[in-house]
């Protein structure tokens, strides 16, 4: 069989045969080929690779030259320099963790009570039903609920092989992949913790799991501001955070803490925005009233004060709570006040991530430096 002509197109197509190890797909889709240059029988680029380390580096040169050779001949000369892809650079396709995974979006809440984890649920459920591949992690490592939310109380993940590695595979109910620390336990089994084993727990739900393509990862953190959240934004690139909120003054005190979280200089995650929960009632008798039990317009203030978007209000509906119970999410009963709330949520979230991406640099994993009060 003759070799081909050396020219790029051909060049091109030989190196789309080298597979990035880690990413697993070739070179050429993911764009790591750069500065090609064909001089007579010489080619000479840089290939970008996730792994840094020389070795790593020397086998993908060896592997481009082989490639090169295998289509074009023994004959034709090669100047091949690989080096590592920049953290800057790395976008969902060419980072090592999670590759595939477009967003990752953290929902977190400065206090418990507020329906932070019947948000994100809901969240999940909603972009799913609106054509979205979605993914959620319980990382409430010591109350997870998206076991009963999802209605998978009672399922366990299996084990599924990949690329010759054995990762876990995710549960799916409402087209949500799901994982949460609740498959692990007995149902009625407290768990409790160190903060290292907890960490250590998390983790695995991102790195030892095979989430595949997913346009939005929700990851369901504990309330508060503590050790799993700095686990989490050291473990994976957050696009960003949004808060949840009741209109409560005590409430919105600790929604500021956890805006103020996210915005520390050590962790730099844009805040998508503050949807306010239990926001007000409206009798099933009197659709046209609602009545702010606890407050008007709060979170929605706080947002402004703050310059981080509002992403909607939430109502006091008994089905909401309901829905939660049995594991079938509110956003999901069409044509009732909730489904309408949380789909305007929705719309708005959708917008702000996108806002983000248009307008701020890629999402990138950060190095946090704990810091302990001195001890006297």
């Amino acid at each position: 069989m003759p070799k081909k002509e050396v020219n790029r197109e051909h060049v091109l197509e030989a190196l789309q045969n080298v597979i990035e190890p880690d990413l697993k797909k070739d070179i050429v889709t993911l764009n790591l080929v750069e500065d090609l240059k064909i001089e007579g029988n010489k080619v000479t680029f840089n290939v970008k690779v996730s792994n840094p380390a020389m070795h790593s580096r020397k086998r993908m040169e060896e592997a481009c030259e082989f490639a090169i050779q295998r289509v074009l001949g023994d004959d034709v000369e090669t100047d091949i320099r690989a080096v590592a892809l920049p953290k800057q650079e790395q976008t969902a396709e060419t980072r090592r963790t999670l590759p595939g995974v477009k967003h990752i979006i953290a929902v977190a809440s400065g206090k418990g009570g507020v329906g932070k984890s019947t948000v994100a649920a809901n969240l999940a459920a909603g972009l799913a039903a609106n054509g979205f591949q979605v993914g959620l992690v319980d990382a409430d490592i010591y109350g997870p609920s998206a076991p009963l939310m999802f209605d998978l109380v009672h399922d366990k993940p299996r084990a599924v092989e990949v690329g010759g590695k054995q990762y876990i595979e995710p549960l799916r109910n409402y087209g949500v992949k799901v994982l949460s620390i609740g498959f692990f336990a007995d149902v009625s089994q407290a768990i409790v913790w160190r903060g290292a084993m907890a960490t250590k727990a998390l983790t695995q739900l991102f790195n030892d799991a095979y989430w595949g393509d997913l346009d939005y990862m929700i990851v369901d953190l504990p309330p508060g501001t503590g050790d799993i959240h700095l686990s989490v934004v050291q473990a994976v690139p957050l696009t960003g955070a949004v808060i949840v909120s009741t209109p409560q003054e005590v409430a919105l005190a600790d929604a500021r803490k956890g805006v103020s979280m996210f915005q520390l200089d050590s962790i730099n995650v844009p805040v998508l925005g503050i949807i306010e929960n239990m926001s007000f009632f409206t009798p099933p008798e009197l659709p046209e009233k609602k009545y702010y039990l606890f407050g008007e317009n709060g979170a929605k203030q706080l947002s402004e004060q703050l310059n981080v978007p509002f992403l909607g209000e939430l109502p006091i509906v008994q089905s909401i709570r309901e829905a939660g119970d049995v594991g079938r999410p509110a956003v999901l009963q069409e044509g009732t006040i909730a489904s309408e709330a949380f789909q305007g949520i929705i719309s708005n979230f959708v917008k702000s991530v996108d806002d983000r991406v248009s307008n701020l640099p890629p999402s990138q994993t950060v190095d946090v430096k704990m810091q302990y009060p001195n001890q006297g």
